[in-house]
């Protein structure tokens, strides 16, 4: 009977180890197009000498997920300083806009004697935006919101 078990177990095991795996996407990456994605862009902006703003994609990651919400985008509560980061596809049509509020000045809480704002000049600071993946999105252009009207600081083409 040990004999039977051994000749009919050892070549299936065998068999199983030598069958090509398949995969149900093409990617190779171990999960299907289909799934829903999550696009991270990490930024760095810091003041150049001149006193304008200069960014700097630093990463670009893409994992799997889908987001809860969506940040609204009101133009009405936009702030000098502020940044909006616009997502386009290859035309120029806008399918994201985001807003950052202003990296290079962040009000921070300080707990002395009770709880307190107070805003903080940085020279550098970094910010990231995320949102749900879409081969459609191809471009990444930040402007910033000042008195006389937004100015265009970073444009980069994603794919």
């Amino acid at each position: 009977m040990k004999n039977l078990l051994i000749l009919f177990v050892v070549p299936m095991l065998l068999l199983c180890n030598f069958l090509p795996v398949q995969n149900s996407d093409s990617t190779g990456m171990g999960f299907a197009k289909s799934d829903p994605q999550i696009v991270y862009l990490f930024f760095k902006v810091e003041k150049t000498e001149s006193g304008s703003e200069k960014i700097i994609l630093q990463e670009k990651k893409i994992t799997d997920g889908k987001l809860k919400s969506v940040p609204a985008y009101d133009e009405s509560l936009l702030k000098t300083g502020d940044l909006v980061v616009s997502l386009t596809d290859i035309n120029g049509k806008s399918l994201v806009k985001q807003v950052v509020e202003d990296p290079l000045n962040p009000v921070m809480e300080v707990y002395e004697n009770g709880i307190s704002r107070n805003k903080v000049t940085l020279q550098a600071a970094e910010f990231s935006v995320r949102y749900p993946a879409s081969g459609a999105i191809r471009i990444v252009s930040i402007e910033k919101v000042t008195v006389d009207g937004p100015q265009l600081l970073f444009t980069q083409r994603l794919y």
